[in-house]
């Protein structure tokens, strides 16, 4: 059996006992591997220490417990969490907010299964987490567009990290829009503008918050982004040489994995988007990560 396959067989474990008590020795035991060697190659296949895993698995878990209803002290127990605080400040640093207030956030199924071999390929990093859920109020956007010609391009996910290939370096668009528009929140936001009619043409906009009142430049155009509900995904944290092949696979892992699974299917009629914000400056962090926005609806 495969190392990879070996690894699958502990994710599997991990999922099959989520509310039991589990350590890195007895995982490692189950594949035959000694805890130290067992550790190091588990962090490189899914980005995480086994226990530190197990932990953010199981509070995946209780995603839907929270959303049930139950009391939060119940469900700190019945995931091993030994208090009430405990599990409070797991689940903060996990989502980032405490769980009283992540209620409405929750998705509305269980984590899906993960495949390593599956993700391996997608080359997304790591393992991709449960997204959040959130519902967003109209917002303003105003940025610079770039023309195209690429087959098949209909929505921001069919060309991830567009900007990052194709947008040339010495255009130092960032800084330009920040210069231009001094928009008082920090965070780029990647869309794609061009409709299925225009087959063989992309329209890619690249934006800052809009603050009410600014002078629009020359050049410079204004997006009005409807009221919508978004699965919010969060690329793995990954050096910056593995940045791109982690959006584009994590686009992928979406795609192709969890909404089919899910309970949920794309909201045609809003934008999904690429959102950067200070978590992918490589010159302030070791590992980076973006996020992804896809508008949603329940399935009938």
């Amino acid at each position: 059996m495969t190392q990879l396959l070996l690894l699958q067989k502990v994710i599997d474990h991990i999922d099959n006992h989520i509310k039991e008590d589990m350590k890195t020795d007895n995982l490692a035991q189950l594949i035959g591997y000694s805890p130290f060697h067992f550790s190091r190659i588990f962090h490189q296949a899914t980005g995480y220490t086994p226990m530190d895993y197990v932990q953010k698995r199981k509070l995946q878990f209780a995603l839907v417990d929270l959303l049930q209803g139950k009391r939060i002290i119940d469900i700190a127990v019945e995931y091993g969490f030994e208090t009430h605080a405990g599990f409070t400040k797991s689940f903060k640093r996990c989502f980032g907010s405490p769980p009283s207030l992540y209620r409405m956030h929750c998705p509305i199924s269980f984590p899906q299964k993960l495949c390593l071999e599956s993700l391996l390929q997608k080359k997304t990093g790591g393992i991709v987490l449960q997204p959040k859920i959130i519902s967003l109020p109209p917002f303003m956007v105003a940025g610079k567009t770039f023309e195209t010609r690429l087959k098949n391009i209909t929505y921001t996910r069919d060309a991830p990290a567009f900007w990052d290939q194709r947008i040339p370096s010495e255009e130092s668009i960032e800084a330009t829009l920040y210069d231009l528009l001094s928009p008082k929140i920090h965070g780029e936001y990647c869309f794609n503008l061009s409709g299925p009619e225009l087959e063989n043409h992309f329209t890619y906009l690249f934006t800052v918050n809009y603050d009410e009142g600014t002078t629009i430049p020359e050049g410079i155009i204004k997006l009005q982004v409807k009221a919508a509900t978004y699965a919010v995904f969060k690329t793995p944290l990954v050096l910056e040489e593995h940045f791109v092949s982690s959006i584009k696979g994590t686009w992928q892992y979406i795609l192709e994995d969890w909404l089919p699974n899910s309970q949920y299917e794309v909201d045609e009629g809003s934008y999904d988007f690429e959102y950067y914000d200070e978590h992918c400056h490589d010159w302030e962090y070791d590992k980076i990560y973006m996020e992804i926005y896809l508008p949603i609806k329940e399935k009938l």
